[in-house]
């Protein structure tokens, strides 16, 4: 991994914990808007990064700071198929 994606994933992390930490405490988020606020520019760029903020929010669930829950459901983190939200670990 190069520095420059190391950089990418500390802040789509850091974005993950700030969304959250802007919105009600039993709100969710998509990770899709931790790729926006990540991404630099107008254009429809931040869609390269919703890998990676997948990715993200799979590490911060393993470190027990977020859950992973898909149809109101947390689930294990590796196995998320499909479009998932994010909450605060409860």
């Amino acid at each position: 991994m190069t520095r420059s994606e190391q950089q990418i994933d500390r802040r789509l992390e850091q974005a993950i914990r700030d969304l959250l930490e802007h919105r009600d405490p039993t709100a969710t988020i998509c990770p899709s808007e931790a790729a926006r606020k990540v991404h630099q520019g107008d254009d429809d760029g931040w869609r390269s990064l919703m890998e990676p903020a997948r990715r993200a929010a799979q590490r911060l669930a393993e470190a027990g700071q977020v859950e992973i829950v898909q149809g109101g459901r947390p689930v294990e983190p590796a196995e998320a198929h499909g479009p998932i939200r994010i909450r605060r670990a409860r």
